[in-house]
C-alpha cells in the first residue's frame, strides 16, 4: 500500500515511534533548509518564520559569514576542551562580550554550552562571592531545565514529576501590571511591588543569607513581560543595599532583540551577572556568564565550566554572529520591526476582544489573548487554535505565558518589510476566524 502521507507527516511519525514523548512539540513544522527568515519544509513548502528557532536566529537562518566561520574553525580543529588546551576563540569572544557588555570598571567572562547551564554557573559563581546560599526569583520566570534552573523556573508544567528541587530557593510575584493591577496606576503598583519586595526581608529569606537575586527583565516563557522601569531600578538599590548580587537572565532578550546587546542596557540598570545563549551564537550551541571581574574571580578553579565549555566551532560563530549583527546593523533593524509588529497589534487590539494586552521592547512583542477582557481570564484555547491555524497557512507561530495564552514573536531580524507583513496578515486572519469562532 502507498504511504500517501506528506514528508513532513511522515516525518513526524517518525519522531514519535523513537523520541521520549517527553521532548515537547511546540510545532508541527519540519524543516529541509532554511536561509534568512523563510524555511523550506520537507515537502518544499515555504514557512515564514515568526519562532525563530525560540529566538536563537536573530542574524536570520544560515547567515553567510557565520557558516563562513564554522567551516573554517572546522577545518582547524573540532575540540581540545579549554580546560586542558587553550585556544584563542574563546579568548577573543571573552574580550568581545566584555567591549559589548561591559560589568563596571573591569568585566570577565566564562563560556558554556546552554542558557541553562548559564544560570547554573551564574548561580556558584554568586553563592561564592558572597558566602551566601539562598536565591531569590520570581513567578513566571523560566532560567532552564537543570536541577537548580529547573527550580528558579516557575511554570509548573515544566517541573513535574521532576522533584525533590534545590534547596534555599525563594520567590516573589513578579511585578506584571496588566495581570494584577487591579485598577491601580502603573506608579501605584510598582510602589507595592517595591513594598512587598522590602518586606521580604522580614518574612520571606534574611538578607544576609541571600546571595543573589535573578531576573528576566523581560520574561521570555512567562510571555514577555516587561520589568517596569522603576522596579528594576529599585531592586538595583535593593541589592546594593544588603550585598546582593543582581543576576539578569538575557538568555531570550539578548542579542539586538530588544534593539540592545541585552535589555538592561534599554533600562541603563547594572548587573552583576548576566547570563546569554541563544542568538548569540546563531543556532551553535554556545552560552556565557558575564559580570564583574572580582565576582567572576571569586569562583574556585574547577567549580565552575565543563568539558564542552566554549566549543571552539562554537565560538566562531559567536564572534561572527556579532559582527554580522554589528555589519547589518541589526540593533536599529530591531527597532523598525518592532514598530511595524507593535503598529499592528495595536490597531488590532481595537478591533479583536480577545487581545487583552500588547507589549514588549524592540522586537520582543507579544499579545496576550483573554476571555471577557478580564486580564485573570487567560484564553489558551484560543492561543493554541491561532498557532494551530498559522501552521496550515504557511506561518511558524509560538506561544507562551504560564497559562499558554500569550502570541510571541521571535522572527529573525533580517526578516524583510515584506516578509513580515505576509506574516502579521497570516496571523490577523486566523485571529479573526478563531475569535469569530469562539
Amino acid at each position: 500500500m502507498i504511504d500517501q502521507r506528506s514528508k513532513s507527516e511522515a516525518l513526524l511519525q517518525r519522531r514519535k515511534n523513537i523520541v521520549a514523548n517527553g521532548v515537547g512539540v511546540f510545532n508541527t513544522a519540519s524543516v529541509r533548509s532554511a536561509k534568512g527568515a523563510i524555511i523550506i519544509d520537507e515537502d518544499g513548502r515555504e514557512l515564514i518564520d515568526f519562532a525563530g528557532g525560540i529566538g536563537v536566529v536573530n542574524a536570520g537562518h544560515c547567515p553567510e559569514p557565520v557558516v563562513q566561520a564554522i567551516c573554517a574553525q572546522a577545518e582547524k580543529y573540532l575540540h581540545t576542551s579549554f580546560n586542558v588546551v587553550t585556544y584563542e576563540p574563546y579568548i577573543k569572544l571573552c574580550e568581545v562580550l566584555a567591549e559589548i557588555l561591559p560589568h563596571g570598571e573591569k568585566t570577565k567572562s566564562m563560556l558554556v554550552s546552554t542558557g541553562a547551564e548559564a544560570v547554573e554557573n551564574a548561580i556558584k559563581i554568586a553563592r561564592q562571592a558572597t558566602g551566601r546560599q539562598a536565591i531569590l526569583s520570581f513567578t513566571d520566570a523560566f532560567h532552564g531545565r537543570t536541577m537548580m534552573a529547573m527550580t528558579l523556573t516557575s511554570k509548573i508544567k515544566y517541573k513535574i514529576g521532576c522533584g525533590p528541587f534545590a534547596p534555599e530557593v525563594y520567590r516573589l510575584p513578579f511585578p506584571n501590571y496588566y495581570r494584577y493591577g487591579n485598577g491601580r496606576s502603573e506608579a501605584e503598583f510598582v510602589s507595592d511591588e517595591i513594598r512587598s519586595l522590602q518586606e521580604s526581608i522580614s518574612n520571606m529569606v534574611d538578607p544576609q543569607n541571600l546571595a543573589a537575586i535573578i531576573l528576566e527583565p523581560i520574561q521570555g516563557e512567562g510571555g514577555f513581560n516587561p520589568v517596569p522601569q522603576r522596579y528594576l531600578e529599585q531592586l538595583r538599590q535593593f541589592c546594593t543595599q544588603y550585598g546582593i548580587l543582581l543576576i539578569l537572565d538575557e538568555v531570550q532578550s539578548g542579542f539586538a532583540r530588544t534593539g540592545h546587546w541585552a535589555s538592561w542596557q534599554h533600562y541603563n540598570v547594572q548587573p552583576d551577572i548576566s547570563t546569554y545563549a541563544k542568538s548569540m551564537g546563531s543556532g551553535m550551541p554556545i552560552a556565557a556568564v558575564v559580570g564583574r571581574a572580582d565576582i567572576m574571580d571569586a569562583a574556585i578553579s574547577g567549580t565552575i565550566g565543563g568539558t564542552y565549555i566554549g566549543n571552539p566551532v562554537s565560538c566562531a560563530a559567536a564572534l561572527a554572529t556579532i559582527q554580522y549583527i554589528k555589519d547589518q546593523q541589526l540593533n536599529s533593524r530591531a527597532i523598525q520591526v518592532g514598530k511595524i509588529i507593535s503598529d499592528a497589534f495595536s490597531s488590532w487590539k481595537k478591533k479583536y476582544p480577545s487581545i487583552g494586552d500588547v507589549r514588549g521592547i524592540g522586537a520582543m512583542m507579544a499579545i496576550e489573548l483573554v476571555k471577557e477582557n478580564d486580564p485573570r481570564k487567560p484564553d489558551g484555547d484560543l492561543c493554541n487554535r491561532i498557532v494551530a491555524g498559522c501552521a496550515e497557512k504557511g506561518l511558524v507561530l509560538l506561544s507562551a505565558g504560564t497559562f499558554g495564552n500569550v502570541i510571541r514573536i521571535l522572527c529573525p531580524l533580517v526578516i524583510t518589510d515584506q516578509q513580515l507583513k505576509e506574516g502579521l496578515d497570516i496571523l490577523e486572519n486566523t485571529l479573526k476566524v478563531e475569535s469569530t469562532n469562539i
